[in-house]
């Protein structure tokens, strides 16, 4: 079994009709996850509008779910900015949580150096606990190159997984035949899952894992157990899924948020820039999940 299981949700984070953040949501949230398919959680990574949260909302989130659930909670303790990422990480650290996920510094695009400097510095902050990188260029400007993440996980003891949203699952192949003995790759991307387990990787730090948790969970099984056909299978049943979980009119986390609502999770919208969300997202959510077979309680009140 992969050190944080096989199949994580990058949750969102709940407000309530004032923006305002929700911790009894964040806890009803987390524990329906893990009640459907999700055997660990990433909390206030950029999926939770991290960006957005400040550093006590950050941590009374962290604390609220790690001792709400018994599953691994991972924080989004990086950003853009070295210091903070470290002082942030190191408190996060006290708060009971099983690991930090680190991102890729974005906009400011730092050469390969500058990431591993970066990464080797929250690493020690994180103490004796586990990091997974993140690398996800289309959203960070700039990939982790192969090199610097197989240097950085030989050097770096706690430095044990990358959450790949680089888009190239070769790439990912060449990196886990380098890599040594231990060090672990999930699907960062819902729609490349299927062939990064292909390749080797260990599960999967989803999106549509918040409404298809065990489905996600049954693809990988399927691949490992050698039952090929079988993850296909249940790959097309998710096609729509990954169509619907992030697209220009409708970035990620808000398609998530409109699934959780449409379950009757009181998850609310996304802060600005993000939020609200567009007309029409709402029923796209209802009619994904309706072909997912989910019987949908009733929608009025919740497009709010």
């Amino acid at each position: 079994m992969p050190r944080f299981g096989e199949v994580l949700t990058a949750m969102v984070t709940p407000f309530d009709d004032d923006l305002a953040l929700d911790i009894d949501a964040a806890v009803t949230l987390a524990r329906w996850l893990v009640d459907h398919g999700n055997e660990g959680l990433v909390v206030a990574g950029t999926t939770g509008e991290s960006p957005t949260l400040d550093d006590d909302e950050k941590l009374a989130l962290w604390e609220a779910v790690a001792q709400a659930v018994t599953v691994p909670v991972i924080a989004g303790t990086g950003s853009n900015d070295t210091r903070h990422s470290v002082e942030l990480t190191s408190r996060a650290a006290d708060v009971g949580i099983a690991g930090v996920l680190a991102v890729t510094p974005y906009y400011s695009r730092p050469h390969q150096d500058g990431l591993a400097a970066h990464f080797g510095a929250m690493a020690a902050a994180a103490g004796d606990l586990p990091v997974m990188l993140y690398d996800i260029p289309v959203r960070t400007g700039r990939k982790i190159a192969t090199d610097t993440l197989v240097a950085l996980a030989t050097e770096v003891p706690n430095i044990v997984a990358v959450k790949d949203a680089a888009g190239d699952p070769a790439e990912s192949a060449r990196m886990i035949a380098r890599a040594p003995a231990g060090f672990e790759l999930y699907s960062g991307d819902d729609g490349l899952t299927l062939p990064l387990v292909a390749v080797g990787a260990v599960g999967v730090v989803g999106v549509a894992t918040h409404w298809a948790g065990e489905r996600m969970a049954e693809l990988v099984r399927s691949h490992a157990k050698g039952d090929v056909d079988q993850a296909r299978r249940i790959n097309a049943e998710l096609l729509d899924s990954y169509t619907f979980e992030s697209s220009d009119a409708a970035p990620n986390p808000l398609p998530a948020k409109a699934a959780m609502r449409a379950l009757g999770m009181a998850v609310g919208q996304c802060r600005p820039p993000l939020g609200p969300a567009p007309e029409g997202l709402d029923g796209w959510a209802n009619a994904v999940l309706a072909d997912l077979g989910y019987d949908l309680p009733t929608t009025e009140g919740l497009h709010g």
